[in-house]
């Protein structure tokens, strides 16, 4: 027997089944793992809200447990966990938090993952190899993620490895914007944005665009059997005299890059600045950053970056505004792609 308070739909005339029509809302939630608390906080605030209060415990035996102090019941969880170090310990974290998710009855649970981990290993380069990057997708599916979103994907092509929509955000307003108030006039008219590699040459492509900037090129090759080596052969492009902006996805050891503003420097570049967005650092990468061919690094926090990694020539940008508009668009059903001029 039908409840008072509620209406029987019998909407035949529009083909509508038989039904009880209820009086429900929509609520958004914030969750977080423990790997980067400052970066959820700021996001949870520039949403207007607070992070779910939740229990986190590691056992002597390496065990991890997790519970939500709070009923999430039938509520659009935003589940946020970025990768720095230890990786495997925050992405098995997120797996668990997924699972309590799930079982507490959530009704959409998102993964944001400013970092997506193991992004690298997108593809078999040579046989007999995994590819990690779709194993960590099948992982967080299966877990109980509906939807995922990260910023700045090593390869657009992971995008398909998650069944279900993936949110594939990009940093390049937060740092265009770092560079449009920054750079002076002479800067600007001096300009060459260069791509590391072959790999980067859309995105610094699309950066020549937005600032008006002739492209450069540098060719690099990279020894399949030695990790983390990296010699440059040639730079295509008119680099001397010029302010060199180098753009990147992301700095792990390096290499590439100080490499990279090595070459420009010795082919007669006037300044050379790295703006990348994943400041992941590993050693020894802020001992090679602070090389004398390297005026300005700028990045994002989508990765947390202690003090000891941070140098005066470093510049951090808080990523949280541009998360926090993605989550209110995905939440009220708007569009992430307006954000990014219909490239997302």
């Amino acid at each position: 027997m039908a409840r008072k308070d509620k209406t029987v739909d019998l909407d035949r005339e529009r083909g509508i089944a038989p039904g009880l029509v209820a009086k429900t809302k929509k609520r958004l939630v914030v969750a977080a793992g423990r790997s980067h608390l400052d970066l959820a906080q700021d996001v949870a605030r520039a949403l207007g809200t607070e992070l779910v209060p939740t229990e986190y415990r590691t056992f002597a035996s390496g065990e991890i447990l997790t519970r939500f102090e709070v009923s999430i019941r039938g509520c659009d969880v935003f589940l946020i966990q970025s990768f720095g170090p230890p990786v495997n310990e925050w992405l098995m974290e997120l797996l668990i938090m997924l699972d309590a998710a799930k079982r507490a009855s959530a009704k959409r649970i998102t993964v944001v993952a400013p970092y997506y981990p193991y992004s690298r290993q997108d593809k078999k380069g040579r046989g007999r190899e995994p590819i990690s990057a779709r194993l960590v997708a099948d992982l967080l599916r299966t877990a109980g993620a509906d939807r995922v979103m990260s910023v700045d994907l090593h390869a657009a092509q992971i995008q398909g490895f998650f069944d279900g929509p993936v949110d594939h955000l990009f940093a390049k307003p937060v740092l265009l914007e770092h560079f449009k108030n920054t750079l002076s006039a002479e800067d600007r008219a001096l300009l060459t944005v260069v791509s590391p590699d072959t790999g980067r040459v859309r995105v610094a492509d699309q950066w020549s665009d937005s600032l008006g900037a002739p492209l450069a090129i540098i060719h690099k090759r990279r020894d399949p059997n030695v990790a983390n080596q990296v010699t440059v052969n040639e730079i295509v492009g008119h680099v001397s005299g010029r302010v060199c902006l180098l753009v990147d996805d992301m700095i792990d050891t390096g290499g590439t890059i100080v490499k990279a503003a090595q070459a420009l420097k010795e082919s007669g570049a006037r300044r050379v600045i790295v703006a990348a967005t994943h400041a992941v650092f590993s050693d020894p990468a802020v001992e090679r950053l602070q090389d004398a061919s390297i005026d300005e690094v700028v990045v994002t926090d989508t990765i947390p970056l202690p003090e000891e990694k941070r140098f005066d020539a470093l510049t951090v940008l808080p990523i949280a505004p541009l998360l926090a508009r993605a989550i209110h668009e995905v939440f009220e059903d708007g569009s992430v792609t307006s954000m990014f001029d219909g490239a997302a």
